[in-house]
């Protein structure tokens, strides 16, 4: 009779132990997730940070005055177009005059051949006709 209590009683400190093993792992696991959420939220805060600042950067109007501070561009006036007699001769062509088209002769060529009966060496079946 007092083997079996002291089994019980081993039982139960060994249960006893395991619980707070359990309870240790669920509370560190518990700080664990608080220090994510925590993490999280201050990259959702330096997150939002930026975005408003790249907003602020990016506003149109702010965009415009830097333009008209730092560059030296002027409205376009209808005056400004010229006759196309003034315009400068055409660059000479790299193609001689006469002369086949090279990419429509590599496109031709490839149609040619895309065409074409493929022979695969095969024997013809008996009955069938070439």
């Amino acid at each position: 009779m007092r083997i079996i209590h002291f089994l019980v009683i081993g039982v139960l400190v060994f249960a006893a132990a395991y619980v707070y093993r359990i309870k240790m792992e669920s509370t560190s696991r518990v700080e664990r997730v608080l220090r994510l959420n925590a993490e999280i939220r201050e990259q959702r805060d330096a997150i939002a940070a930026l975005r408003a600042e790249w907003a602020k950067l990016d506003a149109p109007l702010r965009l415009q005055g830097l333009a008209e501070r730092h560059l030296g561009l002027k409205p376009l006036v209808a005056t400004q177009y010229d006759q196309l007699k003034n315009l400068p001769e055409r660059p000479p062509a790299f193609a001689r005059p006469g002369a086949p088209d090279p990419i429509g002769a590599m496109i031709n060529t490839i149609e040619a051949t895309a065409e074409a009966p493929s022979t695969t060496g095969s024997v013809p079946a008996p009955g069938d006709q070439q």
